[in-house]
């Protein structure tokens, strides 16, 4: 296996294992949620950013995948 292959393995297995490392939330965003008592609408909204984050580099990975097994065949 190619060192670079095995670094994008090891990449994505990070990614994959830690998703609660990966918060993302704009400045105004967290001082409006942060003074919320139950800090259950924060989470929410946290988790609706980081899944509209990782949509676009999941396609792009897979439109990227098809081109590739393309071009090799």
């Amino acid at each position: 296996m190619k060192q670079t292959t095995l670094f994008f393995i090891v990449l994505l297995m990070v990614f994959l294992l830690f998703p609660e490392q990966a918060e993302a939330q704009c400045s105004m965003c967290r001082a409006v949620l942060e003074s919320e008592e139950g800090q259950a609408t924060a989470k929410g909204i946290n988790d609706g950013i980081v899944y509209l984050m990782a949509m676009p580099y999941i396609l792009v990975a897979g439109v990227g995948f098809v081109v590739y097994r393309m071009m090799y065949k």
